[in-house]
């Protein structure tokens, strides 16, 4: 990992956004973080904050920026104010979960302007994001990816997935699928137990580590048997734009995805019943909502 300190802008400073740009003041970056509302904890450590990209100093001038926004729209919006300036010469990393469309839209607007542009969307979750351990799909010219090598290792584990932007998404699409399904699995396998009588809570550790075990069914569980004010690491908003992009993607794509499809009821009705700002593990409630 490098310990040359790189001029980094970093967009988007959320649950996940936060601790990756803490793994870059680790490593010895300098940093400003680009956020209306910026994370406390970065503040806490002295990072210059700004609220938008067009209030970064010349003098702060970043190398190489990284964007961790949450929506195909809120990316259209940086890129379109940051192309009223001099963006020559950067290196813009979009690590964002926005879609192959959006990101090659985006992407090509960029590079118009002379930005090197990489698609880097990550998986792993809060959790991983504090230890530096997220998985990165990168696709891009490859003398762009290693230019910034480095910084992405700053995160976790990069993997080579293409030298066209879009394909990372294209991955990431696939990944969300999965975990939008998984999660709505474990929370109705969890509230079939209940129903049957058993206590959730006993029977968690039961199965978390057997065949029917899954990342989310050990990650998300333990959370879906407490209650609504349960500390937040991604929102059911989160996933009703996630599932949204996978079912967009498919469409497109002219795939068959019943099982999303009706995951993707799940986080809506969530976010319907008022849901949409808790933490993603609280699709459970559309199961016990009542009980």
């Amino acid at each position: 990992m490098t310990t040359t300190s790189t001029p980094i802008a970093f967009i988007g400073t959320g649950a996940i956004g936060t601790p990756m740009a803490l793994q870059l003041l680790q490593a010895g970056h300098q940093l400003t973080a680009v956020d209306p509302y910026p994370s406390v904890s970065l503040l806490e450590r002295d990072v210059v904050a700004v609220a938008s990209f067009d209030l970064i100093s010349k003098e702060r001038r970043p190398e190489i920026v990284i964007v961790m926004v949450a929506t195909p729209q809120q990316l259209h919006d940086v890129v379109e104010v940051a192309l009223a300036g001099d963006l020559s010469g950067q290196r813009w990393v979009i690590m964002s979960t926005v879609g192959p469309e959006a990101v090659r839209i985006e992407g090509q607007r960029l590079q118009a302007a002379g930005v090197h542009v990489l698609d880097a969307p990550v998986t792993g979750g809060v959790a991983r994001a504090k230890t530096g351990e997220l998985t990165i799909f990168a696709s891009g010219v490859d003398v762009d990816l290693k230019a910034v090598q480095d910084v992405l290792e700053c995160f976790g584990t990069v993997r080579e997935v293409g030298a066209e932007i879009g394909q990372g998404q294209a991955i990431k699409v696939v990944n969300q699928h999965l975990a939008s399904v998984h999660i709505v699995a474990a929370a109705e396998a969890l509230a079939l137990a209940g129903r049957l009588g058993l206590d959730p809570a006993e029977v968690l550790p039961l199965i978390d580590s057997g065949a029917a075990g899954s990342f989310m069914l050990s990650d998300r569980g333990p959370r879906m048997l407490q209650g609504t004010d349960v500390e937040v690491t991604s929102t059911i908003g989160i996933f009703v734009k996630d599932a949204g992009l996978v079912a967009q993607a498919a469409e497109a794509a002219g795939a068959d995805t019943p099982l999303l499809d009706v995951a993707r009821a799940r986080y809506v009705s969530a976010a319907e019943a008022g849901l949409d700002r808790r933490d993603d593990s609280r699709v459970i409630e559309t199961y016990t909502a009542g009980n």
